[in-house]
């Protein structure tokens, strides 16, 4: 016993002599022990407490002072258990889905504080069927497409996955999707987490940027976004053009964004539709009718065909500004183009004809109107009817009540 405990514990040192060319191994002597904890000590012995602390459960606990992380359990969803909108929601997944995204869906659909949280769901989700970038992409869609609350978390959650492989235009999803929703400080974050992760703004990162802050009332920061977004020497976009141009709209600063129209229009770069009308209903609410006019020219040259609701704020521009001839002319193009004309072009028509007391021209503008078949609507009977109120006719605005009425 003690030659097996003297080979494990002792230290043999080789003492080399030369005399007759042997080895002679010196043993180191022994001292009598009276403490054998402190003789363990100095041969580097470990405490036996310490050496059986991690078989035992409680002695383990100790060391480890937190509390394990509750675990999430992936249990089979009973059907007799789920609301009707639970249902109808899973009703809706994709049938083509993979069914290790559709077995995620159906987990954040059911999920509730009593059965767990987001934190603990996805981490069990990853480990389990270790996901590639195209589930990630088809949850988000769907979440997305649902409108689930649970839609920003889960995509933030993901930014941070290395099976995500994340990239810029993952990114400015998540930025363009809080800019909606008016949630700047959120939008900002996800910004300031994408600089520190190293990615650097694009054009369309920025276009969402302007846009965010143009509907947030910011103008500052939209006009300091478009600039920077310049310096980045990349020709720039309708979209990105688009965005500035709804800025100096909602700015009231109509003229600079005509001029970055033209200077869109001199690279042959035309906006959308709604950039256009945007424009015009600025221009035609605030009476300038030689603004609206280049407006509507513009839209022309752009291969953009006007449609009732674009003539009808020409038509208005000029029945503010108490002009019933060029009214009459927008009109009557609107007619020649094929298109029929509603009840709000009706109406303003009479209301530069009122503007100007031209009562002998409306009555002829609506038996012009009656030839071809055309009727009064509620808005334009309105405008009628008060007209002649004010000037004191009142069988007229009898009859014309009455026949309103019989029509409806």
């Amino acid at each position: 016993m003690f030659a097996l405990f003297s080979r494990c514990c002792c230290t043999l040192t080789p003492n080399i002599t030369a005399t007759h060319h042997r080895y002679v191994w010196k043993i180191p002597t022994f001292k009598k022990l009276t403490n054998s904890n402190i003789y363990l000590n100095k041969l580097h012995f470990q405490p036996i407490s310490v050496a059986v602390s991690n078989a035992d459960p409680e002695i383990k606990n100790l060391e480890t002072p937190d509390a394990e992380e509750p675990r999430f359990r992936w249990v089979k969803i009973n059907s007799d258990s789920l609301t009707e909108e639970q249902k109808h929601a899973i009703s809706q997944l994709p049938p083509k889905m993979t069914n290790r995204c559709k077995a995620f869906l159906k987990q954040i659909i059911c999920l509730s504080d009593e059965k767990g949280s987001l934190s603990w769901l996805l981490p069990a989700w990853v480990k389990s069927v270790k996901p590639r970038r195209a589930d990630w992409l088809a949850i988000l869609k769907e979440l997305s497409r649902l409108e689930h609350p649970l839609y920003f978390e889960v995509a933030e959650r993901a930014l941070l996955e290395e099976s995500f492989e994340a990239n810029v235009r993952d990114y400015t999803k998540i930025i363009h999707g809080y800019a909606k929703q008016n949630r700047l400080l959120d939008a900002e974050s996800i910004l300031l987490a994408m600089k520190r992760r190293g990615f650097l703004c694009d054009q369309v990162t920025l276009t969402a940027l302007v846009h965010m802050y143009s509907k947030a009332g910011n103008f500052k920061l939209a006009e300091e976004t478009f600039k920077e977004m310049k310096l980045l020497g990349q020709p720039l976009d309708r979209r990105s053009y688009g965005s500035m141009i709804m800025a100096y709209v909602r700015a009231e600063m109509f003229d600079k964004g005509e001029n970055l129209l033209k200077e869109m229009e001199a690279q042959d770069i035309y906006a959308k539709r709604e950039v256009y009308k945007a424009l015009l209903r600025a221009y035609s609410m605030t009476g300038d009718s030689e603004g609206a006019q280049r407006i509507f020219d513009a839209i022309q040259l752009a291969g953009i065909t006007p449609d009732v609701k674009v003539c009808a704020l020409l038509i208005n521009v000029y029945a503010v500004a108490g002009r019933s001839c060029e009214a009459c002319i927008v009109f009557e193009n609107l007619r020649r183009a094929g298109l029929e004309p509603n009840d709000k072009c009706v109406a303003l028509v009479l209301t530069a004809f009122e503007k100007e007391n031209k009562l002998n021209k409306a009555l002829d503008f609506l038996i012009d109107l009656e030839r071809g078949g055309i009727m009064l609507g509620k808005e334009a009977s309105e405008v009628l009817a008060g007209w002649f109120r004010n000037l004191g006719v009142v069988e007229e605005v009898e009859l014309v009540l009455r026949e309103y009425a019989s029509r409806n």
